[in-house]
């Protein structure tokens, strides 16, 4: 159809498959009872790529990733593939196409559904009610930066070395992207960096702060040092509306938040990339919790967090805001209804596996249309 949206479906390793075919019959669905015209392309990245093409990714992907109108990724990560190169991991295919397709912005949302206030480990009253997003920044930093590698020094013993670099325009539209989160949120924005130790920080918290005052002024601003923020997050989260930090603080801060709900597998991220002249933007959605090898091919994954990504990439992708909704109160209905799976139940619960789990939350919006 001349109106369909391409969706690039990457499954991964682990149980990354698994959740991924229950999103795929909500997607099925909505084609049929929601007028959603997808061209939906799936393909191997990862451990699942390694085996069939020696690499983790292909080229071929990457220029498939570029083409679509958003990608919906799963996990990747598999145990058989540690004794490879650094350059072979399982894990340079998401690396890869943060930086081929430059998505910089990472979006971790962290909300608290009432009915699972009991699976956090924190108390009750700390987050009951929390729904706060952090920022990352996911293209520059120490991840990215040069010079980085293993060396042998003169005397035989070796050197590890990775470089934290930001520029003002990586930190600029990284903060843009916060800022206007938190426009349609409470308009508040926590910068975090470590300012007192680091020359990086110390332009990050520059940058955001001159940005602030030239573009942003009607949002309220305030600073953090990233270990002050990490203390904050398990003390008061609730303190928070969104928080924009670099690649590595934002990496620890938001698997820390992603804990305060209780389970990995209840979160959906989105990554987005620059608006382009056309108006298209390059973006990828993925659940943030790994591909659990162990679990995986048992029917035991959560797949709510790959089900609550479609929900963003709904949102942010293609402006179906309604569609994204729906699915968001389907699972909030789900969870109130008291159906769980392993990692989110409580004691006494007798849980459901991953085919159950989405079955539930389809059949959950069936019934919100009606």
């Amino acid at each position: 159809m001349s109106d369909a949206k391409k969706l690039l479906a990457l499954p991964g390793d682990g149980i990354g498959p698994e959740v991924m075919r229950e999103v795929l019959k909500i997607v099925h669905w909505l084609g049929q009872a929601r007028d959603l015209h997808l061209e939906i392309t799936e393909e191997l990245v990862g451990g699942a790529s390694l085996a069939v093409h020696g690499v983790p990714i292909r080229d071929e992907v990457i220029s498939l990733a570029k083409e679509a109108d958003a990608v919906l990724f799963g996990s990747v990560g598999d145990p058989a593939w540690a004794h490879v190169d650094f350059d072979k991991r399982p894990e340079v295919a998401i690396l890869r196409l943060r930086q081929e397709l430059e998505l910089f912005a990472n979006l971790r949302p962290a909300k608290v559904f009432d009915a699972l206030v009991d699976a956090s480990t924190l108390k009750p009253d700390v987050v009951r009610g929390l729904d706060i997003m952090i920022v990352r920044e996911t293209v520059g930093g120490v991840y990215f930066g040069q010079p980085r590698g293993i060396e042998t020094l003169p005397d035989g013993t070796k050197r590890g070395v990775n470089t934290e670099v930001y520029t003002t325009p990586e930190i600029e539209r990284v903060a843009r992207v916060a800022f206007e989160l938190a426009r349609v949120r409470d308009n508040r924005v926590c910068s975090v960096e470590k300012c007192n130790v680091m020359e990086s920080g110390l332009l990050w918290k520059q940058v955001v702060t001159d940005l602030h005052a030239r573009e942003y002024s009607d949002v309220q601003l305030s600073h953090m040092l990233a270990d002050n923020c990490a203390m904050q997050l398990v003390r008061n989260p609730r303190q928070f509306d969104v928080i924009v930090t670099g690649n590595l603080f934002g990496d620890i801060l938001s698997d820390l938040a992603s804990m305060l709900t209780g389970s990995l597998g209840m979160l959906p991220s989105a990554t987005l990339g620059t608006v382009q002249a056309a108006g298209k933007r390059h973006a990828l959605y993925e659940p943030i919790h790994g591909s659990a090898p162990d679990i995986a091919g048992k029917n035991l994954a959560n797949p709510l967090a790959q089900i609550l990504s479609f929900a963003m990439l709904l949102r942010y992708s293609f402006n179906r805001e309604e569609d994204a909704a729906l699915i968001e109160k389907a699972v909030s209905n789900v969870l109130d209804s008291g159906l769980r799976t392993a990692d989110i139940a409580a004691p006494g619960f007798t849980p459901v596996g991953t085919e159950a789990m989405g079955a539930a939350v389809l059949q959950e919006m069936k019934n919100l249309v009606q």
